[in-house]
């Protein structure tokens, strides 16, 4: 078996760590349900499968590697479901990509690994059934299991300039209010140490040093275009999406430990201020 990774999901944050394996010879099979995406994938050396649809057999059994990077719904997690029962413990490393929202809200305190789940929301309630779901296979199974807890993910494509630009950007005020984030290549890069520092049963935050105010992440945002800063307004008043709103009901900050000390990370973004300037800078270069 050589180095092979099976991505189930293969989108934003899969597209950075296969970059990463496939410049070290590694081969990347990923799965994905839009037949469109098998260009952007083939484009830099990761093999496409429509997932569901194709049969992942062969592939399963030529996995020395597996990513699961696909959100569960109410009736669960697709892959556990279908699939998860053909892992076994000859894979040297198996990675699920969960979310900080398994911790709910803790009012702008301080979590860790350590924390007890607390989910606020029905996303944040599936992601932890997801986790438990996994763990309890990777003890019946002897699967080679680590989780991953993202904060929020930003990076190419996925930052604040664009409705800065458009004048859609607003500074969304709630008073105590903290996000964190991580940036795409930081991601990538504790995804890539991770695997060669395998600690099966290992629980990981994945964010950088400083939770901030949505607002101020706008506010730079705006000076690094040389544009205006957008309007403050009140959260209560503010027209939000459901979806965008239930993001404003957590508020917590996030250790990252764990990271540095069990995987030698050094954060290439620490905050979200090297992140902005490093998006701009390469948008300029593009």
């Amino acid at each position: 078996m050589g180095k092979t990774l099976l991505v189930f999901g293969h989108g934003y944050s899969a597209m950075a760590i296969s970059r990463l394996l496939i410049a070290d010879g590694w081969r990347v099979i990923g799965t994905t349900r839009d037949q469109a995406r098998l260009g952007d994938m083939a484009s830099i050396g990761v093999e496409g499968r429509i997932w569901p649809g194709d049969d992942l057999s062969a592939d399963i059994m030529a996995a020395s590697h597996v990513l699961v990077s696909i959100a569960p719904q109410e009736n669960g997690d697709p892959v556990l479901n279908t699939v998860g029962g053909d892992f076994g413990s000859g894979l040297k490393w198996f990675g699920y990509l969960s979310t900080t929202a398994v911790y709910g809200d803790h009012q702008g305190g301080w979590v860790d690994e350590g924390t007890p789940p607390s989910p606020a929301t029905k996303r944040g309630e599936w992601r932890v059934a997801a986790e438990q779901g996994w763990t309890a296979l990777a003890q019946t199974n002897g699967l080679p299991l680590h989780i991953f807890r993202l904060a929020g993910i930003y990076g190419p494509g996925r930052g604040p300039f664009a409705k800065v630009r458009a004048g859609t950007a607003r500074r969304i005020i709630k008073q105590g209010q903290v996000f964190s984030r991580i940036h795409l290549e930081d991601i990538a890069q504790i995804l890539a140490a991770s695997i060669k520092r395998p600690d099966p049963g290992a629980i990981y935050n994945l964010c950088d040093d400083e939770a901030a105010p949505p607002e101020d992440v706008i506010g730079l945002a705006a000076e690094l275009l040389g544009l205006p800063v957008p309007e403050a307004v009140d959260f209560e008043v503010a027209d939000l999406t459901p979806m965008a709103r239930s993001f404003y009901g957590e508020s917590k900050r996030i250790r990252n430990d764990r990271i540095k000390r069990e995987l030698g990370i050094k954060l290439i973004y620490p905050t979200y201020r090297e992140g902005l300037r490093a998006l701009l800078k390469g948008e300029s270069g593009a």
